[in-house]
């Protein structure tokens, strides 16, 4: 499949951070989307605000519940391809409340490979995390690298991926797990850390406050994330397997850090901040990825260099610093 002009696409998670680009590029490139958002009984203005102007446009605004199964199979109904974003992400607050993900995020995952199945859509991509893979045993990380699940998080996401390709191996589904290392970039909510750098920078903080410096990690601009989402969803090579969406690169936080101030213009020190410690048990110490199947079976590479995407994402955050609360700990 080369275009995807007047195709209808399902995108779950549709409003969040990678969820909406993936929106934007898809309607670029021709598609008609529906948007599966998380039903909110209140006004709410998010990143998808400038489609709901015209009800005949290319995003058509599905409110649901990913843990609802016949919303979720209303939903699929009539599309050609499903790209399942939707998600609990935070890792911290998964030690506070480790069943609503496995309510959110393994249930969820069920009921829309079942509603793919009961469907017959072209080709399901589910989303992964690089999470799963815990701290490196071996770097780079292929696919093949043991799972680890050290946070409730990651245990839920190590078992949404298996329900998804269960669905392949009995069902013959046509899914391809997609597993994303860090993405960063425009509209990631603070929970994250390029974005908690920032919006502490931005708002003057002469200290930024962070957990441990030690542990490094693959960021990957998120146009670049989305474009690998489209890329692999035309690779048939991918079918039933795991695929890898990281640059290849690695960086320590301390270092990042130290690059966020120098693209933010400011002037700061680094602080260890003991509330924003993980358990140590659960910190994963080392991600990098080996994007090998991602370069050689979809035709995938990353555009955007970190120092330019940092340049970028350190630009939007002071443009919305409104959005953010720096001083406080966003789990």
């Amino acid at each position: 499949m080369n275009s995807w002009t007047d195709r209808t696409v399902l995108v779950t998670g549709a409003e969040g951070f990678i969820g909406s680009t993936l929106v934007d590029l898809l309607v670029a490139r021709g598609a008609r989307v529906r948007a599966f958002v998380h039903y909110k009984p209140y006004a709410e203005k998010g990143h998808l605000a400038r489609y709901l102007a015209d009800p005949d446009g290319p995003v058509e605004m599905w409110a649901g519940d990913i843990r609802d199964a016949g919303r979720v199979s209303d939903a699929v109904a009539g599309c050609d391809t499903v790209f399942h974003l939707a998600a609990l992400i935070g890792i911290p607050y998964s030690y506070a409340s480790p069943g609503a993900y496995v309510q959110t995020n393994v249930t969820g995952t069920q009921n829309v490979a079942e509603a793919c199945r009961r469907h017959r859509v072209r080709r399901l991509v589910h989303t992964s995390t690089s999470e799963v893979y815990g701290t490196a045993r071996t770097a780079p990380i292929a696919e093949s690298h043991p799972l680890q699940p050290q946070s409730p998080y990651s245990a839920s996401k190590i078992g949404a991926d298996m329900m998804a390709l269960s669905f392949h191996h009995a069902f013959e589904l046509p899914v391809t797990v997609v597993r994303p290392f860090n993405t960063y970039g425009p509209r990631q909510s603070a929970r994250a850390v390029i974005p908690t750098i920032l919006a502490q920078l931005h708002a003057g903080s002469r200290e930024i406050h962070l957990g441990s410096l030690a542990p490094t990690r693959d960021f990957t601009y998120v146009t670049d994330t989305a474009a690998g989402f489209l890329a692999v969803a035309q690779c048939d090579q991918a079918l039933g397997e795991v695929v890898n969406l990281g640059s290849g690169e690695e960086i320590s936080i301390g270092d990042l850090a130290r690059a966020l101030i120098t693209a933010s213009g400011r002037d700061a020190e680094v602080v260890v901040d003991p509330s924003r410690l993980r358990p140590s048990g659960s910190e994963v110490q080392r991600l990098l990825s080996d994007n090998s199947r991602a370069r050689d079976w979809a035709g995938w590479k990353p555009q955007v260099p970190l120092t330019e995407g940092l340049r970028r994402t350190s630009d939007w955050i002071a443009a919305n610093l409104a959005l953010f609360a720096p001083d406080r700990y966003q789990v």
